[in-house]
């Protein structure tokens, strides 16, 4: 929760990153900047070609599709729960940022 002053009273504001829509799929565990490229922990599947939301921070909130993933360097096409994928993205991020399939 956040504290907020509302004019002449203070009062609580409760601050929510919750996506408007999407499924939890997995979060950002490492991020490689110089090759842009982000590990995620899955908590379900994703397939190449999905639609995905990656939300975090202050600022980012962004949507991609999934071109292309690699578990243990070896290019994949679908990934389950539990594994870790890499995948290119197209904005900076950070471990512990939330992924949504849309």
């Amino acid at each position: 929760m956040e504290f907020g002053y509302g004019g002449r009273f203070n009062h609580m504001v409760e601050a929510t990153n919750e996506p408007t829509e999407g499924k939890l799929i997995g979060t950002i565990t490492h991020y490689f900047d110089n090759i842009s490229v982000a590990v995620i922990n899955l908590t379900d599947s994703i397939s190449v070609g999905d639609k995905i939301r990656i939300q975090g921070g202050e600022a980012t909130d962004f949507e991609q599709e999934i071109d292309s993933m690699q578990v243990e360097h070896q290019n994949i096409e679908k990934a389950n729960k539990g594994d870790d994928v890499g995948l290119k993205v197209k904005e900076k991020v950070r471990p512990g940022y939330k992924v949504y399939k849309l």
